[in-house]
This record gives C-alpha cells, sequence and structure tokens, in this order.
C-alpha cells in the first residue's frame, strides 16, 4: 500500500470509530494518539501504548494532560492547530520535529510529531503521530555496537586460540618437571606454574564466550527474576532493598532459563557493588509492541530493566560497556556485560545501558515469539 493509501485508511479507521479489530494501526510503529475537542484521549495504538506505557483500556477519556507533561512547546502546538484548524482544509497537518514527551512518571523521550485535525467544530478530534526520534538513533546505535562486537570477537578468538596452544605446552612441561624434581619443596613452583595456566585458559575460555548450546523452553521471565532477586538479596545483605514492579500480562515464551538467569545475575550483581552493598535495585518488566531489534520487527517484545540509583557509569565508558575487557569497577575483568551481551544475542535480543548519576538503567530485551 502507497503512504498516501496508507493514511487514508488511516483517517477512513478513525472515522469508522477504530477499535481494536482494525488491523491498520496497530500494525504501525508510529505511536498514533486520538483527542477530541477537550483534549482527552479517545484512541491509541500499541505502538502509543508502549510509547506511553499506558492502555487505552486505562486512558480512554483521560485527559492529554495526565499522561504527558503540556507545558512549554506542547501547549503552543495544541492551541496554534485547534486555533488554526477550522480555517483549513481537513487534512492539514502541522509538523514539529524533535520535541520533547515528558511522561509524569518522569521518562522523557524525543519525537517527531504530527498533529492533524480531523472534523470540524462540533467534532474537533486531533490526530498526533509521534515518531520516537531516540529509538530510530538507538536502533543505529544498536547496530554500531554489534558491528564492533562482532569486529572484537574475531580478533579475541584468533588470540584466544594462538594463546591456548603454547599454554598447554607449558603446562605439561611444568607437569613433567615436577615429576623428575620429586623434591616437594621445589614442586610448590611446578604447582604455581600450573595453576596460573590453569586459570590463563579459563580466562581465554570465558574471552571466547559460553560455548553450550541455548536450552530453550517456554518459561515465566517472573520466575527468573525471583530468583535472581533472591540471590542478590543473600549475597548483598539486609543494607540492598531489591523491588519489583512486574506486568503480569507477559506471557511465557521460548528461552533459555539457566543462561538468562546469567545474564540477569551478573548486571544485579554490578549494580550491588557499584551500590557498595547499599542503595535500591528495581527490578521492572514491561511488553513492547511493534519493536525493532537487530534489524528485525517484532510484534512483542519483553523489556526486563534493571535500575539503580548509584553513582552511575562514567560517560567515556558507556559506548564501550558491552565490549570485552572494559569496566569501570576495580573488582571485575570486564568480561560479564561482554557475555550477557552475546546471550541475549543468541536470544534474537540485546543489552542496552543509560547512565547518570543516581540512575543506572540496564534494558534486556527479548522477543517473545519465535
Amino acid at each position: 500500500m502507497s503512504s498516501a493509501g496508507q493514511k487514508s485508511g488511516r483517517f477512513q479507521a478513525i472515522k469508522r470509530g477504530w477499535n481494536r479489530d482494525e488491523p491498520l494501526l496497530d500494525a504501525m510503529s508510529t505511536a498514533v494518539v486520538v483527542i477530541d475537542a477537550q483534549w482527552c484521549v479517545t484512541c491509541l495504538n500499541l505502538a502509543a501504548e508502549t510509547l506511553l506505557d499506558a492502555s487505552i483500556e486505562s486512558t480512554h477519556g483521560t485527559p492529554l494532560g495526565d499522561l504527558i507533561d503540556l507545558n512549554g512547546e506542547w501547549q503552543q502546538l495544541l492551541e496554534q492547530v485547534h486555533r488554526e484548524h477550522f480555517a483549513t482544509r481537513e487534512h492539514f497537518a502541522t509538523m514539529k520535529r524533535e520535541i520533547a514527551v515528558v511522561l509524569h512518571s518522569n521518562r522523557s523521550c524525543c519525537v517527531d510529531a504530527s498533529l492533524t485535525p480531523l472534523g470540524t467544530l462540533a467534532n474537533g478530534g486531533l490526530l498526533l503521530e509521534l515518531n520516537p526520534v531516540d529509538r530510530l538513533n538507538a536502533i543505529s546505535e544498536d547496530a554500531q555496537v554489534r558491528e564492533a562486537q562482532a569486529s572484537a570477537q574475531q580478533v579475541i578468538r584468533g588470540l584466544a586460540h594462538e594463546v591456548k596452544n603454547p599454554l598447554g605446552g607449558i603446562r605439561g612441561a611444568a607437569q613433567l618437571l615436577a615429576k623428575e624434581l620429586g623434591d616437594n619443596a621445589l614442586t610448590e613452583y611446578t604447582d604455581v606454574i600450573m595453576e596460573e595456566a590453569d586459570r590463563l585458559r579459563n580466562l581465554v575460555d570465558r574471552l571466547l564466550g559460553p560455548r553450550e548450546q541455548l536450552s530453550t523452553r517456554p518459561m515465566n521471565i517472573h520466575e527468573v527474576l525471583e530468583r535472581v532477586r533472591q540471590l542478590t538479596e543473600v549475597e548483598a545483605g539486609e543494607g540492598l532493598l531489591v523491588k519489583r514492579d512486574y506486568d503480569p500480562s507477559l506471557p511465557e515464551f521460548e528461552a533459555d532459563p539457566d543462561q538468562l538467569t546469567q545474564v540477569l545475575l551478573n548486571i544485579t550483581r554490578n549494580a550491588s557493588q557499584a551500590l557498595g552493598g547499599e542503595g535500591t535495585i528495581l527490578l521492572r518488566t514491561r511488553a513492547r509492541r511493534q519493536y525493532t531489534l537487530a534489524g528485525k520487527r517484532w510484534k512483542l517484545v519483553c523489556a526486563i530493566e534493571i535500575i539503580d540509583d548509584g553513582p552511575g557509569i562514567p560517560a567515556e565508558v558507556l559506548p564501550q560497556l558491552f565490549l570485552p575487557m572494559i569496566t569501570s569497577s576495580t573488582q571485575g575483568n570486564g568480561l560479564g556485560l561482554s557475555i550477557a551481551q552475546r546471550i541475549a544475542n543468541r536470544h534474537g535480543g540485546l543489552i542496552q545501558c543509560d547512565s547518570r548519576p543516581g540512575e543506572t538503567r540496564f534494558t534486556l530485551l527479548l522477543p517473545m515469539e519465535h
């Protein structure tokens, strides 16, 4: 269907009294919000529900100002369109590039907004199309990160195989030397050589990443999160508060629960270390609809957020955070997040991170369909 045909179909769907049986608007990745003359919400498509973190059932008839902050540019834009559209043709649209949307949960994003009047003074509706600029930028950044990771992984695999061969020779020679020496005082030194060779071999294996195949089965992500929460609380002690904000409507989906436990536990442990064992970690789940991961569009994606109120990650570290041997901690070797990202990629998903002092947010995104 041409873009003109899609737009015509979109308006016809709204005029008919659009509902969830109308597939056109819900198939769009652009968030569509319809408000009446009193600026109250009458319709949301699935993309708008995801963007605004709200459902049509809970927001129908709700003032738009209860969902987003209408101060500043939004107030002026709405008033301008409402004031001018009666003197224009019916589908006159006002476009505003890169305008901030601030939700009343204090979450914000940047969108390209298109406002189109519907009808006349009698029904005075308004169609809002919100295209998240942040998400488009994130898709581009995700592609760049995956490319960088793939290149780094190729180099690491080559180096790892080159290192493992002489390590095996060193360990074998130390074993033979220990047999020849026959002196317990001297074999202590050969034991050190073998132990260090084993430690380096294990490090190389970790650089290569998880080698076991995914063992997928239908699973409930909240069961995995509860296991991670319990382990984190036991390890950290009473100074750490782990809160939960789960979406109970999330269905089961195919994944490897053991490997996802490894991913989430690694992130929560990092958060606990950043907090010094004292602070708050929030585990949150949400559904995201019509979402693009690794260049593929998914109808339904599970978003698992791990948020801490610690000091944050230095800005210079963030772009390389998921590359091997990159860490802002003095306690780690920088492999945990790299391995976690690879496990997420094997599930068709990815991990994102956003950090500032007082709030660090890791988001694990997983497709919930085959």
